[in-house]
């Protein structure tokens, strides 16, 4: 791979002051053919001031918190604060963690409401998420709310009939983030955020970033000039698996956009390169989601629940079959649902409730489920023990074995 070279890698740097004058056009390298800028600038007017003050709320209110993650076998806490704004009933998962959205509200939507009938997030935070879900429309290029096309559109190649389904927010204070690693290969300067790939995405599906670096705090004048240009944040770029092609650090300004477009996620590896001031992004994706909605796990737990009898007239329950397949498919839902889900909520997502209650009314009808499927899964246990001819000689003459199921196994249900 390259790693041994005795040739120092080199780092794109020269083209920066051409491309800055493009406004949105394709870089001008055919290493980074995918990548697209969109300064500042060319977003519509107002923009700026209303998704930063999106941002602020967000952090004002607590949304933006540390996730523990699974890198590297390790169990670790993010230098990154984060938050995930999306589609109702959506989750995001990366590095062995799972996300679930603030829920993003557009206008006539009234939202999964509590048991007070109360809107589920905070008036003011809902009012934050709306503008979350208006920022995502201009960076899609559809404006599905909008009454009249964009201001300002976004570079060709972006503006395809795309929806983004949910933004990860971050916020990232160098001041805070203590032991920051060096970038290894081009010597771009301290990481925020090392070297990956965005997971989960729906492949060739564009990914947009909005960059807002917080004013610094006032200085000598003399020095915040000559530090300006080492001060600005940076996305640092590289083809994947390899640093003998030159690296590209791109300096973000204040409310930039930059798109990475067709291939360039998974053919690439992209960092984050910190500056000297706060800063907030907002990544816009289009999240692979089929079996991480709400709406998918809410379907596996009838799925189980279909093998469920309830007798109307004595209000018992039993099971409709015993069958091993069917019960240890009951086992995998179950596991399913208590892993991938009620785990996840009860430690990263619960953190949530106490501004945003969308989840709380679903996550509690869910363990409900959960607690169902795990007497039946004792019910497998046990009929697994009786079904060894070694504890159970009564098998050796018995014709049929899920009847011999329903006589051990039926009562058993109800008494647990």
């Amino acid at each position: 791979m390259g790693f041994h070279s005795h040739r120092k890698p080199q780092i794109i740097i020269g083209v920066f002051q051409a491309w800055k004058n493009l406004k949105g056009k394709l870089l001008c390298c055919h290493y980074y053919a995918g990548l697209a800028l969109r300064q500042s600038s060319a977003l519509p007017d107002g923009l700026h001031e209303r998704v930063q003050s999106a941002l602020i709320t967000l952090q004002r209110c607590g949304c933006l918190l540390r996730d523990l993650v699974r890198v590297r076998d390790r169990d670790v806490f993010t230098a990154v604060s984060r938050a995930l704004v999306g589609q109702p009933g959506y989750t995001y998962r990366y590095l062995n963690t799972r996300l679930f959205t603030i829920p993003w509200h557009c206008e006539g939507e009234e939202g999964q409401k509590d048991e007070k009938e109360k809107p589920c997030c905070d008036s003011d935070l809902r009012d934050q998420e709306k503008e979350k879900k208006e920022e995502e429309e201009e960076d899609s290029g559809q404006g599905c709310s909008h009454s009249s096309p964009p201001s300002s559109t976004p570079p060709p190649d972006v503006a395809g009939l795309v929806q983004f389904n949910m933004t990860l927010i971050n916020y990232m204070d160098p001041t805070a983030m203590t032991q920051l690693k060096e970038e290894p290969y081009y010597g771009m300067g301290k990481m925020a955020v090392g070297w990956h790939h965005d997971e989960n995405l729906v492949p060739l599906s564009p990914v947009a970033v909005y960059s807002y670096s917080c004013p610094a705090e006032p200085k000598n004048e003399e020095k915040e000039t000559e530090t300006e240009e080492k001060a600005c944040w940076r996305v640092g770029l590289k083809v994947a698996w390899d640093i003998h092609t030159p690296g590209l650090a791109l300096p973000l300004q204040s409310g930039d956009c930059y798109y990475m477009t067709d291939d360039l996620n998974q053919t690439h590896q992209h960092c984050v390169l910190a500056g000297d001031t706060a800063r907030f992004s907002s990544t816009h994706r289009v999240v692979q989601c089929c079996t991480g909605t709400l709406d998918y796990i809410q379907k596996r737990c009838s799925e189980a629940l279909e093998n469920l009898h309830t007798d109307p007239e004595k209000n018992t329950k039993s099971l409709k079959s015993l069958l091993p397949s069917t019960l240890q498919h009951i086992e995998d839902i179950h596991n399913e649902v208590e892993f991938e889900w009620l785990r996840q909520y009860w430690f990263q997502g619960r953190r949530y409730a106490r501004f945003c209650s969308w989840w709380t009314k679903p996550m509690e009808q869910m363990e409900k489920d959960w607690k169902e499927m795990e007497r039946m899964v004792r019910v497998m246990e046990f009929s697994n023990s009786c079904i060894s001819a070694k504890y159970c000689p009564i098998l050796t003459n018995h014709t049929s074995m899920e009847s011999l199921f329903i006589q051990l196994c039926r009562p058993l249900y109800s008494s647990l």
